[in-house]
Parts: structure tokens; sequence; C-alpha cells
């Protein structure tokens, strides 16, 4: 099983707290499209070719900014090239303002079956200080459309923690997606990172800054409302129905191969090997139009192995066992991680499952960062 990743590095306009790579400059798009289309048809052994293509996802950037024809070469492509499953997950980010019943029928007829919807407030107010391209009434509006399309696999991005969100309004947000059944929600605490509008406007003390009493606690509730509305937490960002679970993202956590392709996106060959392409429009353009590297290779130690494993599978609420360890990294390596976690579990960090199975508790997730690298190696 593996997994086909492509960024689509385009937006109509920049959110305030976004750090992703993406232009809001289109006119180079044709040639972003026949560069992509060169690279997946240049592909190596990578990975293996008879490895079966589970998942394709299309993020970005804003994907639902490509027209149905440049989607659907895109998609006639990735068949031509890699042997697809007949059950194929195919997901597209997609925001409020990009969606009709039109569009909609268009992608399910392409053979997406899976959107990820970036509502991230309910709010105008928040949506406007983001700013969004979207409102409330449109993330509304777009949810039923989706539904009433036909689509019964799709997701919707959240954000909490913003100084303009209260605990009221965050709840009234979910209440309104748990009645519409929305089948998967990702919940994301809002990040400062430097470089973004949001990171300037707060050094020069025109927002608020970002409180993380705050984030957590509206983690708490994103986790303990969800929960109780019949919402399985799978990991820590993410909630989903029963047999709603995303496919793909579960790939990245269990350490499956993927490749990536598009400026900036990163492919790992399931083994010890990952690679990412330049994150510069232009750049990954001439490269390989002219048949030059657009990436760069990582050869990953053992301990960078091991690291990663403990990272993703932490996240997840299967966690992993200590056995998995022993079997991955050998038996010294189980013990010493065995010892880290003894010393950490008189914080309530963990659940008591039994000793052999590492899963976080709800206060734990909260430190989840802090507890993954205290356990490093």
């Amino acid at each position: 099983m593996a997994g086909i990743y492509l960024h689509i590095p385009f937006c109509k306009q920049a959110c305030t707290y976004c750090n992703f790579h993406f232009s809001t400059n289109l006119s180079r798009k044709s040639e972003f499209l026949d560069a992509l289309s060169k690279e997946i048809c240049q592909q190596n052994d990578f990975i293996a070719k008879d490895e079966l293509i589970e998942t394709i996802y299309f993020g970005g950037g804003t994907p639902s900014l490509l027209t149905p024809l440049e989607l659907q070469k895109i998609i006639s492509l990735l068949h031509d090239n890699f042997l697809i499953s007949n059950s194929v997950e195919i997901t597209l980010e997609a925001n409020p303002d990009d969606i009709n019943p039109t569009t909609l029928k268009t992608w399910l007829s392409l053979g997406i079956n899976r959107l990820s919807l970036g509502v991230q407030s309910f709010s105008d107010d928040e949506l406007l200080w983001m700013n969004r391209a979207h409102n409330s009434n449109q993330s509304l509006e777009s949810i039923q459309q989706i539904i009433d399309a036909g689509f019964d696999n799709y997701s919707v991005d959240l954000i909490f923690g913003s100084p303009f969100l209260s605990n009221e309004t965050l709840e009234k947000s979910i209440e309104i997606l748990s009645s519409l059944n929305v089948p998967h929600i990702s919940c994301y605490a809002l990040t400062v990172e430097e470089k973004t509008a949001l990171h300037h406007s707060i050094k020069k003390k025109k927002s608020p800054e970002i409180k993380s009493e705050k984030q957590a606690e509206q983690f708490l509730i994103c986790s303990e409302k969800l929960t109780q509305l019949g919402y399985e937490h799978y990991e820590i960002s993410n909630y989903a129905k029963p047999g709603k679970r995303s496919k793909h993202n579960s790939s990245y956590w269990k350490g499956m191969p993927y490749y990536g392709f598009g400026p900036s996106a990163h492919g790992f060959n399931g083994k010890n090997i990952r690679k990412w392409n330049i994150s510069d429009n232009i750049l990954y353009n001439q490269r390989v139009l002219k048949n030059e590297n657009s990436f760069e290779v990582e050869m990953l130690t053992e301990t960078q192995l091991l690291n990663e494993f403990i990272m993703t599978s932490i996240r997840t609420i299967e966690g992993f066992r200590i056995q998995e360890v022993s079997n991955k990294f050998g038996v010294e390596k189980a013990k010493e991680l065995e010892a880290k976690i003894k010393n950490l579990k008189i914080t309530n960090y963990f659940q008591n499952i039994d000793d052999n199975q590492i899963v976080l508790s709800q206060l734990g997730k909260l430190y989840a960062d802090g507890i993954t690298a205290e356990l490093f190696f």
C-alpha cells in the first residue's frame, strides 16, 4: 500500500496565519502543470512499481482552484503511470467559496471521492481577521451542497485558540457540524509561524498574543464535545465517525510509503529515504522542465527512524507497543524507551491500558510535543 501527495501551490489570497508554500500569482499555473505532469512521468524506483496506490491527496495551496479539465489530466496521468487501486481514496482540499453543485458533480465524475473543506470558523469577524475568502453562510451552504451532491466522505477543518474565538462560539461550531452529520472533523490550534502576517501583526502589537492556556482549554472542549457526539478522537487533531478516518493521513502515521509531487512536496519510500522538492514555484518549474534535479534526498538513520516512529504513532488512539519497538529497532532500544516512559508515567500522561501498549491520556495529548521530545533518542 502506498499513497500520492500532490502540492498545488496557488491561493486566491493569503491567510494571515498560513506558512505553507503557496503563491497568489496564478500567471505561471500552466507552466507549473506542465512541470507537475513531467515530474509524475519521470518517477524512478523510489517506491516499488508494483506497489498499489491506495490514496491520492491534492493539497496546497488551494487545489480546488484547478479547473475540472486540469484535474482530469492529472488523475489520468496518475492512472497511466501507477498501479491505482479500484477503491482508491482521492481527496481534494477545497475552500467554501469554490464549491457549487456543478463543480461537485464534476469532481465526483473524475473519481474524487473525498473533500477536505477549509471552513476554519463560523464567525465572520474571525474569518475576516484570518483574511479568509469566504463567510460563514458560504460555509454552511457549501456543506449542504456537498451532501446534496452525494459525497458521503468529507472533512471540515476548524481552527481554535484565536484571540477572538470564545468557548461558546467553538461549541456552537461543533454542534453545527454534528447536526449536519459531517463524517470527519479536523481541529487545529492556531499557531504563530515566523514570516506570516499574523507573526508580524503580533510583533507590532496590532493583534493580541495567542494564549496557550486558552488553546489548551479549547482543545479539551473539542475532544470532549466531539467524543460525546459520537466522533472517534483517533489522532490528536482528527475526529471521525466510525469508518470515516482519513486513509491518506493515517498512512503517514503508520510510516507507509508515499510519493510527493509539486514544489515543497515530501515523499517517503517506506524504508529509510525521504525526499522533498524545493519550495519555489519558478525554480521547480525550470528544473523539472529542464530535466534538472528539483529535490533533496535524506537517508534516515536508525535513530531518526525510531524517533519518527515515536512521534507519529504516539499521536494516534492506538499509540504503539513496546514489542513493536523491539521488533523494529532491537531489544536494547525497547528497554531504553520503556525506562523513559516509566519515568513519565507518574505524570498521568498515559492511559493505563497495559504495560506494553503506550497511549496518551487526555492530559498527555495536551503535552504531546513535549512528551515526544522526552522520549526521543
